[in-house]
């Protein structure tokens, strides 16, 4: 079977290509960047931009299924920038599914997607929870966007499944942990409220797995084909916990001082305000979205997951926290 990846050389679609490879597949990575440890995996690497059509429909010539994990992520940024790789780029799959007959796309999605501003998610399903309305960050915007896209595009010939993973972690993260032990070690760290609202995160062989597991039950008219599902350990716990677990992992030092959710909304407000008017590079370090993010509990039902294509998270949190402090050791 020939499958393309688009991100491969990302922390999850890397994962993904190794669990590919690992089945016999023949596994091709379009991203638009080098990444030669996918030389390693006997991964082939095409490069190319989501936003070029004709590049997506070259990349996809050949191929039996595609796993679409690519994207714009982050909370910052020109909504233009996040529109032409979130939204044109999974159009350009779709159509390129479409002229060249592939018959299975799972797609990388995020519960963002129904992040209501104020609003906890305490054991949210995909039936209760809707998409949310306004969104305040263009990621979740243009996520939502192309999940509905994707899961519009079921049908007879083309059979799409939309994965929700809840922040992916684990060994070779470059988002999530580095941004934790580098302000944890500046004396930046803050949790917001105390961090007792309960949250789900995913350690990404989980993530990466359930993403097999949705494409072996992909079929048209399957039970999973056209819906959207949330992904995560299944295992809420305290943001405070999480977060010092992750901290203790890397060795980094422990996080317990807080701030007030107001005071961390009003500061995102100030931060989202700066960067707009000044000249100033990267991402502010915090907006009324990650702060809202932050500060209210953010955890869901994953049983629609286990019925549909039988996914159950292999790996438990301790034992991924054990893993990534083994690698990083």
């Amino acid at each position: 079977m020939n499958i393309l990846v688009t991100g491969g050389g990302g922390f999850l679609g890397a994962a993904i290509c190794r669990l590919l490879i690992a089945r016999g597949y023949d596994v091709s990575s379009f991203s638009r960047h080098t990444h030669p440890t996918l030389d390693a995996l006997g991964v082939t690497r095409i490069h190319g931009d989501l936003a070029d059509a004709a590049a997506v429909r070259a990349a996809c010539t050949g191929r039996d299924a595609v796993f679409h994990s690519a994207a714009k992520a982050g909370a910052w940024g020109p909504y233009t920038d996040y529109h032409r790789a979130n939204v044109i780029g999974t159009q350009n799959v779709l159509d390129a599914c479409r002229t060249l007959g592939i018959a299975r796309l799972v797609y990388t999605s995020t519960p963002s997607v129904t992040h209501r501003a104020g609003h906890a998610v305490e054991g949210g399903n995909e039936i209760d929870t809707p998409y949310g309305d306004p969104f305040r960050a263009a990621y979740p915007a243009t996520k939502a966007i192309a999940e509905r896209a994707v899961l519009a595009a079921n049908d007879a010939t083309l059979a799409t499944v939309a994965l929700r993973p809840r922040l992916i972690w684990g060994p070779g993260d470059p988002h999530l942990l580095p941004g934790l032990v580098a302000r944890a070690r500046a004396g930046r760290l803050r949790l917001i409220n105390a961090g007792d609202n309960r949250i789900d995160t995913t350690f990404i062989d989980n993530a990466a797995q359930a993403h097999l597991d949705a494409f072996d039950h992909l079929w048209p008219g399957s039970a999973c084909a056209g819906k959207a599902y949330f992904i995560s350990n299944g295992e809420p716990r305290p943001l405070r916990e999480i977060v010092n677990a992750l901290l203790c992992a890397a060795d980094a030092p422990q996080v317990s001082a807080s701030i007030p959710y107001r005071l961390a909304y009003g500061i995102g407000a100030v931060c989202e305000l700066a960067w707009r008017t000044l000249p100033l590079r990267g991402e502010p370090p915090l907006t009324r979205f990650l702060a809202e993010q932050l500060a209210t509990p953010h955890w869901y039902d994953i049983g629609a997951a286990e019925r549909d294509f039988g996914y159950r998270p292999r790996i438990s949190l301790d034992e991924g926290f054990n893993r990534l402090a083994q690698a990083l050791g």
